[in-house]
């Protein structure tokens, strides 16, 4: 299993954050170090603050030599598809090969007013969702193409450089398994990612995955499948209590942690992945057995490297082994 890190950038980390998150992830074995591409606070703390999240990914893996970076995940509605794809082919080539492009429809419609980008329904979304992908695939991999959708005209491109990995960096679908987002994945990603579930509910997501890539002729083991999810660790209960009052604290959930520390606890257990690292790493086991091959920590107390420390040093091996 994969053992990725996950940091929410708009929630006022700075560029002294993302270096020091970076290199601490790159010396403990992380795998990767995701963050999400968002560019106002996602909780309603109007003054934290957010990098753009590619400019990010771009100066971090100039700095590194091992990790991988990507983004969970990158709104359609934020950038024109042929931009995002030279975007990220940009990073490839400044990495060395090690980005990876998550996309979806956006969401967060507060930010699209604020900055001025258009809003549309769902469905339409789903279908800007849909050539993008497209076109970013085709721009990557294919000579001289064209494209005609109702969103966006390609014509005669040959985008050059072609990336750094090949056939192409990774591109990552999410969602909740749904028909239109497992069809589109089934057709066009290399990984499906899905968000704050259970192991029980993981099982059902990649069972339906895994029927779409048969609908579509593909082979269910070329389709990786990943979970975000929130944690908790500590190396024992009292360091777990003291940490879990931390999360509460940026949260907004002082009153919670207050009346009953054990019960908040015991509320973001479900699903969160929460505990010793005996227990962290047994859940992690639960959700590997699910069929999850990787999993991406979402990291809120993003200066909190003791977790950091504990997950380089017990986890990943343990995972590793």
């Amino acid at each position: 299993m994969r053992i990725c890190l996950m940091v929410e950038g708009q929630e006022g980390v700075t560029w002294p954050d993302w270096v020091a998150l970076a290199r601490a992830c790159e010396r403990l074995g992380f795998d990767a170090l995701f963050r999400s591409d968002h560019y106002v606070s996602v909780d309603g703390h109007a003054e934290r603050g957010s990098l753009d999240a590619w400019g990010t990914v771009t100066a971090l893996s100039a700095i590194t030599e091992r990790l991988r970076f990507g983004t969970l995940v990158s709104p359609a509605t934020f950038r024109h598809p042929s931009v995002l794809a030279k975007t990220v082919v940009t990073a490839d080539h400044v990495s060395g090969g090690r980005v990876e492009l998550g996309i979806g429809t956006g969401w967060l419609e507060e930010e699209h007013n604020a900055y001025g980008f258009p809003f549309p329904p769902m469905g339409e979304r789903m279908a800007i969702l849909s050539e993008q992908i497209e076109i970013i695939h085709r721009q990557w991999t294919e000579h001289t193409f064209d494209f005609a959708g109702q969103h966006y005209r390609i014509r005669g491109l040959d985008a050059l450089p072609k990336p750094v990995q090949q056939p192409h960096p990774p591109l990552i679908v999410g969602g909740a398994a749904g028909p239109r987002s497992v069809a589109l994945a089934a057709r066009w990603a290399d990984e499906y990612n899905t968000v704050f579930v259970t192991p029980e509910v993981a099982r059902e997501r990649r069972r339906a995955l895994d029927a779409a890539c048969e609908a579509e002729g593909r082979d269910p083991a070329t389709l990786r499948f990943s979970l975000m999810n929130g944690f908790l660790i500590a190396p024992d209960r009292d360091a777990l209590r003291v940490r879990a009052h931390r999360l509460a604290e940026w949260r907004g959930h002082t009153d919670q942690a207050n009346s009953n520390i054990d019960n908040y606890i015991a509320a973001v257990a479900e699903p969160w992945i929460v505990g010793t690292t005996e227990e962290f790493v047994a859940r992690l086991r639960e959700y590997e057995a699910a069929g999850v091959e990787a999993v991406m920590l979402q990291h809120n107390l993003f200066d909190d490297f003791e977790a950091l420390e504990l997950i380089g040093r017990e986890v990943i091996p343990a995972l590793a082994g």
